[in-house]
């Protein structure tokens, strides 16, 4: 008997692990990141299409579908239930910037475009620097001395055991072995 008082019983280990998994998962701030060091690794996703301002400017009443479908692609939706209505939904969520979501939605009456609603939509410059996730340039440091530096810095004096340099002589310098020994 005094051998199993040795182990913990199997529902106290089984606590115990639940408890230490519970204590990890406090440690996962609410931007992702554990103990505010290292973040996980998020999928990058992109759906829907991408709407600029001037796609929007293009767009007006009376635009056939054929027309709607080149100037802004196909749309994400197409409801069956409003087979008059076409929603272009663009979401992105990439790590390093902040989700993005927009819609634009077009009606049509008769086969030709009747209204449309839109959000705020960027230009494709605003587009391309919103997502961008990578960090602005750091500040390069200048490795110049001004004069008053150079100045400054002390000159050694020649050592006279200091030889001048001599020149190569013609020929080769060295004589190397063979890279491979010949078979006799």
């Amino acid at each position: 008997m005094a051998a199993l008082t040795r182990f913990p019983h199997p529902v106290s280990s089984l606590l115990l692990m639940a408890v230490a998994m519970l204590a990890g998962c406090s440690t996962i701030s609410s931007d992702g990141s554990l103990l505010g060091f290292v973040t996980p690794y998020r999928m990058e996703v992109v759906q829907g299409n991408v709407v600029t301002q001037d796609m929007v400017a293009q767009l007006r009443p009376g635009l056939s579908g054929d027309q709607v479908r080149t100037l802004l692609g196909a749309p994400l939706l197409n409801d069956v239930f409003h087979a008059n209505r076409w929603d272009y939904v663009f979401t992105i969520r990439r790590q390093g910037t902040a989700p993005q979501q927009r819609r634009v939605t077009v009606f049509f009456e008769n086969d030709r475009v009747a209204r449309f609603e839109a959000d705020a939509v960027p230009t494709e410059r605003e587009f391309v620097a919103s997502i961008d996730a990578s960090k602005p340039p750091s500040r390069k440091t200048v490795l110049e001395l001004d004069e008053q530096q150079l100045r400054a810095i002390p000159v050694p004096a020649p050592s006279r055991s200091a030889q001048p340099p001599q020149t190569a002589a013609s020929g080769p310098a060295r004589s190397y072995p063979p890279l491979e020994t010949s078979a006799r």
